[in-house]
């Protein structure tokens, strides 16, 4: 298979994987396209590899984890639309406002988080990674793994039940 063949064969799930990482869609084309041109320079070397997908989005998320540009790489965005444009598989049928406002409180609520906590609950749930695998890609332990991931659930626990809190109190 040559770069380009792979290149239009999996930039639309490469760039799903980098707007769930980065919560924001240009930045993750940004992230995509810094990526793919590099991998198109090493593309001999990487095609030779046993999973020349599974190499390019390790490349992606030590790509978001190093990001450092600008202001917008370190501030995750509100972008509530963005998650229902990669069909977050809530599947049936509903009001688009309703998912819109629970997709934004999400996004909000991830937000809070540093970057490898967020990475760590983007592999674990959206990659359906297991712990030991998340923790090769990040370079660290699987009990750092699970100790990440404990303290971003407990932040997106806190956050929630106090928005209820402040939603039930302007309700009432």
């Amino acid at each position: 298979m040559t770069f380009e063949q792979f290149a239009v064969a999996r930039l639309p799930s490469l760039l799903r994987y980098a707007v769930v990482l980065t919560g924001d869609r240009d930045l993750a084309q940004d992230v995509v396209q810094e990526v793919l041109a590099r991998t198109q320079v090493k593309w001999k070397r990487i095609s030779d590899a046993d999973s020349p997908e599974a190499y390019v989005r390790r490349m992606v998320l030590n790509e978001y984890l190093s990001w450092r540009r600008s202001w917008a790489a370190r501030h995750v965005h509100a972008a509530g639309e963005r998650l229902v444009e990669i069909d977050d598989a809530r599947g049936g049928v509903r009001d688009h406002a309703d998912g819109v406002v629970e997709a934004d409180a999400l996004w909000n609520r991830l937000a809070l988080l540093g970057r490898r906590q967020r990475a760590v609950l983007v592999l674990r749930y959206y990659e359906q990674l297991e712990d030991d695998a998340i923790a090769d890609l990040l370079g660290c332990s699987p009990a750092t793994v699970r100790s990440h991931a404990s303290k971003a659930l407990k932040t997106l626990r806190l956050t929630s039940e106090r928005e209820l809190r402040e939603y039930a109190e302007e309700r009432s």
